[in-house]
Formats: C-alpha cells, sequence, structure tokens
C-alpha cells in the first residue's frame, strides 16, 4: 500500500515519484503539471505554451523519469535548454524528483571540459540535459550516442529561437531516427516554432497556459507599499480593519513565521501556525482547527501550505511577496474559489517592487494599491524608509521588539 499519497499520484505517477515529490513537500500539481503529465506517459507529444516559473520542469521531468530504463545504461531521453544556467537548473530539479528511480542524468554545455563531461556520459545515464551547440559538439567527436534517444523536450523553444540555435536544434533532431515522442515548451509561439512543430511533431496535444489562467475571476487583489520596520503594524492594522472571517498570511521562512504568529496571537484570538519545524501531528493541528473555523487566522510558509485546501477563505496575506512570479498565483489562489469571493494584499518592501510589477504584467486582473500613497510609493520605491539593518537584505530582517496587547479588538 502506498503510504506516499498527494494530487501527483492522482497522474499516474509511480510510487518512488509520489515519494520523492512528497519529501520535498510537493503535494499539489500546478496548472501545466495537470494538463501535461497524462498525455506525456500516454505517448503523446506535446507543445506547452507557459513562461519559466510556471512549474514546467516537472512537468516534463516526471514523465521522462516514468518513461526511461534505468536498467539500460544508453541515453533514451534528450532536453533541450538554451542556456548553460537553465540546463544545470533543469537537471538539479529532474534529479531530485527521480531520488527513488535510479535515473541517472548529465549535464552538457560549453564553458567545461569537454573530457569531463565525456567521462560523466561514459558512466551511463539515461537522461541528457544540455545546450545544442555542445551536443552536436559531442555527437561529432563521437562522445555522445543519441541512437537509443525515444524522447525529446525542447524547453524555452523561442528563447532557442532567439539566441539563432534554431538550425543547431533541427539538425539534433534530424538525427534522433528512433524519436517516439517530442515535448515543446516556450512562453511565444512565434512562426518559426510551430514550423517546427509541424515538422517534426505528431498530432500533438496543444496545452496553453495564458495570463488569463494566472488570475481569478471574482478576486480583489491589492498591494501596500511598507518598510520591513513598517510590515508587523501594518499586518496587524489590516486584520484589524477587515475582520477576516478567515485569513491565510504566507511568510518566507520557518523562524519568520513562528514569530508572526506568536506576535498575532498577542492581538488575536485563535491564531495558528505552520511550518515545517513542527511535527506532523502539531502542523494538522493546526490545520484543522483553521479549517474547522477554530482558528481564523493561519500564518504559514509555501512549503507547509502546499496541499491545502480549505473552501471559504477570505483573505490572504502576503507578508513576504513570493519570490517566484507563478508562487503569487498559487497563494492568491486559495481564496475566490468556486465562485465566491475574495480578496488578498500584499506587503511589499522596496526590494520587492520589481517582482510585484513583473506579476502585475502576467495577468490582465488589475492589482490595486490598497491606499492611495501606495501608487506613488510604488512609482518610488527608493522612497520608503528601511532601517539600515535590513538595508540590501530583501524581506529577510526582523525587528526584535515584544507588542503590547491590545485590549480592544479580536477576531471572535
Amino acid at each position: 500500500m502506498n503510504e506516499y499519497k498527494n494530487g501527483f499520484e492522482e497522474l499516474g505517477l509511480s510510487e518512488n515519484l509520489v515519494r520523492a515529490l512528497s519529501e520535498m513537500s510537493f503535494s499539489e500539481p500546478f496548472p501545466i503539471q495537470q494538463r501535461a503529465i497524462i498525455p506525456m506517459l500516454g505517448g503523446k507529444d506535446i507543445i506547452g505554451q507557459a513562461k519559466t516559473g510556471s512549474g514546467k520542469t516537472a512537468a516534463f521531468g516526471l514523465p521522462l523519469l516514468q518513461l526511461v530504463d534505468p536498467r539500460k545504461k544508453v541515453i533514451q531521453a534528450l532536453v533541450l535548454s538554451p542556456t548553460r544556467e537553465l540546463a544545470v537548473q533543469i537537471t538539479n530539479e529532474i534529479r531530485k524528483m527521480g531520488k527513488y528511480t535510479g535515473v541517472k542524468l548529465v549535464t552538457v554545455y560549453g564553458g567545461q571540459s569537454i573530457n569531463i563531461q565525456r567521462e560523466q556520459i561514459d558512466r551511463g545515464s539515461q537522461i541528457v540535459v544540455g545546450t545544442p551547440g555542445r551536443i552536436i559538439d559531442l555527437v561529432n567527436r563521437g562522445y555522445l550516442d543519441l541512437s537509443s534517444v525515444s524522447y525529446v523536450v525542447l524547453d524555452e523553444a523561442d528563447r532557442m529561437l532567439d539566441m539563432g540555435f534554431i538550425d543547431d536544434v533541427e539538425q539534433i533532431l534530424d538525427w534522433l531516427t528512433d524519436m517516439k515522442q517530442m515535448a515543446l515548451f516556450s512562453a511565444t509561439m512565434p512562426d518559426e516554432i510551430v514550423r517546427l512543430a509541424s515538422k517534426y511533431m505528431k498530432n500533438p496535444e496543444k496545452i496553453i497556459l495564458s495570463a488569463d489562467e494566472l488570475s481569478v475571476d471574482e478576486l480583489d487583489q491589492y498591494y501596500t507599499v511598507v518598510s520591513e520596520d513598517e510590515k508587523l503594524d501594518r499586518l496587524k492594522q489590516i486584520i484589524k480593519r477587515e475582520r477576516p472571517e478567515s485569513c491565510l498570511v504566507f511568510c518566507r521562512t520557518k523562524r519568520r513565521t513562528g514569530r508572526v504568529a506568536r506576535e498575532l496571537g498577542d492581538y488575536f484570538k485563535n491564531v495558528a501556525a505552520i511550518h515545517g519545524d513542527l511535527s506532523q501531528p502539531q502542523r494538522e493541528r493546526a490545520l484543522n482547527a483553521f479549517r474547522k473555523g477554530r482558528a481564523n487566522i493561519l500564518v504559514a510558509t509555501d512549503v507547509a501550505a502546499r496541499g491545502i485546501d480549505v473552501p471559504g477563505i477570505k483573505l490572504v496575506i502576503n507578508y513576504d511577496f513570493p519570490d517566484e512570479p507563478l508562487m503569487y498565483f498559487h497563494r492568491v489562489g486559495r481564496t475566490a474559489r468556486a465562485g465566491n469571493g475574495g480578496k488578498s494584499i500584499s506587503l511589499v518592501n522596496k526590494y520587492d517592487v520589481s517582482m510585484l510589477v513583473q506579476v502585475m504584467g502576467m495577468t490582465e486582473a488589475t492589482i490595486k494599491p490598497l491606499e492611495p500613497e501606495d501608487e506613488e510609493r510604488l512609482r518610488r520605491p527608493q522612497a520608503v524608509r528601511e532601517d539600515r539593518r535590513h538595508e540590501g537584505k530583501r524581506g529577510h530582517g526582523w525587528h526584535e521588539r515584544r507588542s503590547e496587547k491590545s485590549k480592544n479588538w479580536y477576531i471572535e
């Protein structure tokens, strides 16, 4: 019996993959993963239109880990990446997810000794992740054999086009006479990429993760620009003013989550926290209290909050703004579900402004200033006062002080 159960299990993934994902606290697939994994496991070619940060590495990495045979010491899958940095990142992510599969990966790119990469290939791997130029070089020197490759992924295909790699990509694809399946992921679909897909793919499944899908129709989204020293008081003011029936507060770290929960507990009744330093029974008690309404405020980290599906959450507050755009949508999407209204409020310091602007560009929904002065502060983030202890430490500072207890208002 499989003791590692989460949302990925329903996608047809093996127990070894589900186990690794559970240990990584990945329990709820992102949209691109929900829509790509099943058809890839079923042998279909895939065209996925999705931006960086959408979770697409797991969308193609998990099927590859399940499709290749770790008993065969030959290259069975090839992932093409436009840059060495992305190639390394892809390899690291897939390697973590494949912890219990026995599948081996090797990364190849220019700028590293080709002999070192040859030695790594000779040790026997099933998946190669690399840049087109270095892969061609390795093949031409006889160091890399692609004759057993059945699965190919082109990641960020439009960037490869922009960087002039499209001819190299076609040369590699022409070599792959036994290719069974191909997946192509691109943020945009210029004509050249469409032509490439038409030439090499067979009736591909099209998955379009558009900006529209990164918004919640019934959600009112707000931001307020504050210094790090102002954050805690601002959070209390917001909760006092909003009087939410249920409120989910996101913090960046475990330590910060515990401290924010303790500070809020001095002011309001029924505050719970959930983070990685708590035991599983403690986390379950906190979550059950929030789910059943015994706790109105739940303070959580992203990792601990994965898989939380509590209906009727009225307010989501980003005490710390997320580092990845998709995580913003994943957080605020915890409210305004099933046609119900909801609200999100993000506390943004001057180091977060560029990320907020990036998020605004990914959705057609309007993220509004909470107060009139916030709009001006967003345009001039350098004017936001910061305690010098926090200067240059984006969102990680903490003003050490104990609050005075308020006797005026409590969440009932």
